[in-house]
């Protein structure tokens, strides 16, 4: 697979790192900070409306939360994230972390080996159950699951220890060039090594 043309936007205050791949965006932060994000997408020649895909990492309100900015989007989720959204569960979703009540639409159920958008689907479940990676063959759009100088995303929100360590497992077998994470600085160039560190940390 080809490397993706995708533009970073750093997260803002609690929301998570933001990923522009064309008209497709990757989290939508808590919906605390909708101008920051517009203005962010603006910098480079887009508009909220002209976004046709969101698709979310995972269930957590801040990745979540600013999908109501997104109106002629579909939205993507893991088909098991999607159950604790449809079923507005406070600890799954974290809204009772967050105290928002967003936008709570599911247009797709994303499942393990779905390609959407030149990407991989790879179910990550530790973070919550149905947490996701985007894979292209170069680029890794981590979520929460891991992130850059050895991170491991939580698990005591929805999450399970064991399903993390397996996740993270999984991701070693990639060659990964670029390790984009829901959260902090992306690495560029050696990402494999800082998935293999966050590994390291089980």
């Amino acid at each position: 697979m080809n490397s993706n043309n995708i533009v970073f936007i750093q997260g803002y205050h609690i929301d998570c790192n933001y990923y522009l791949i064309d008209d497709m965006l990757v989290d939508t932060g808590s919906g605390y900070y909708d101008d920051y994000l517009t203005s962010q997408l603006e910098k480079h020649g887009v508009k909220p409306e002209d976004i046709s895909l969101v698709v979310n990492t995972h269930c957590h309100f801040d990745h979540m939360g600013g999908n109501h900015l997104f109106e002629n989007a579909e939205i993507a989720i893991h088909r098991l994230d999607a159950i604790s959204i449809k079923n507005k569960d406070d600890l799954g979703t974290s809204m009772n972390v967050f105290d928002n009540p967003g936008n709570l639409r599911v247009d797709t159920e994303l499942e393990d080996g779905d390609e959407i958008r030149g990407f991989k689907v790879i179910h990550t479940p530790g973070h919550t159950a149905g947490g996701i990676c985007l894979w292209d063959g170069v680029n890794l759009i981590s979520g929460d699951t891991i992130f850059s100088h050895g991170g491991v995303g939580r698990f005591d929100i929805g999450g399970n220890y064991d399903d993390l360590k397996e996740s993270v497992f999984k991701l070693t077998k990639l060659d990964v060039v670029n390790l984009l994470p829901g959260h902090g600085p992306i690495v560029e160039g050696n990402g494999s090594q800082h998935v293999k560190l966050s590994y390291s940390q089980f």
